[in-house]
């Protein structure tokens, strides 16, 4: 998913990860989001793609429906998966983290997903992500 001319090597974007006690910094230039709807217990997966200062929401896929996951106009259902293209930006995600839920898992540049807890644990409030301004060291993956 990184964008870079023909012949040049894609540069790692930065992505800062805080709550309001601890904060990490990750080299990524695109992300998958995913969680379990508390109450529905349906996989909600979301791609994002870093774009500036910006967070594009490239794409989202639901396995199913429910309460307040209603899928909107032009979602496509294909082998029980409604899927999206809303390609809206943001500043910041405000991740709501509970002990009371299982936690998000961040699946970076399409690599291994690990529970957002392994990155950053939960201060039982918000987490935000937000692209950086300053990219990490070559090799650094988050202080």
């Amino acid at each position: 998913m990184a964008f870079a001319p023909p012949g040049a090597a894609a540069q790692l974007m930065a992505l800062c990860l805080a709550t309001a006690v601890a904060s990490v910094l990750l080299a990524s230039n695109a992300f998958t989001l995913a969680w379990t709807h508390s109450i529905e217990k349906i996989r909600w997966e979301e791609d994002w793609i870093v774009h500036g200062k910006e967070l594009l929401l490239e794409s989202v896929r639901v396995r199913g429906h429910g309460a307040g996951m209603e899928p909107p106009a032009g979602a496509v259902l294909r082998n029980g998966v409604w899927q999206w293209h809303p390609r809206s930006t943001h500043s910041v995600l405000r991740l709501t983290r509970s002990p009371y839920t299982a936690d998000y898992d961040w699946c970076a540049d399409g690599g291994t997903c690990v529970s957002l807890a392994t990155l950053l644990p939960s201060d039982g409030g918000v987490t935000e992500v937000r692209a950086c301004s300053d990219a990490p060291p070559p090799g650094q993956h988050g202080d």
